[in-house]
């Protein structure tokens, strides 16, 4: 268990750092299409569909390629 809390502050750490000194990089977050974006004169808001399906896919083959490594080299 503690060898997942390391892990986990580690990538948490990686994720700051590029967003600190890349914050550009993830400016298509909400721009896509699919991504419903409503702006009025007193309100605006925000439903990124599209980006949050390929934040899905994404996580779920990098899970799945973890585990497919760890059963592979018997952690």
């Amino acid at each position: 268990m503690a060898f997942a809390f390391i892990i986990g502050g580690f990538v948490l750490l990686i994720i700051g750092l590029v967003l600190y000194f890349v914050p550009n990089l993830f400016s298509w977050f909400g721009k896509l299409p699919g991504d419903i974006r409503i702006i009025k004169e007193n309100s605006r808001v925000h439903i990124p569909i599209t980006s949050m399906i390929l934040i899905s896919v994404g996580l779920t083959l990098l899970i799945n390629l973890i585990k497919w490594i760890k059963d592979w080299f018997n952690f």
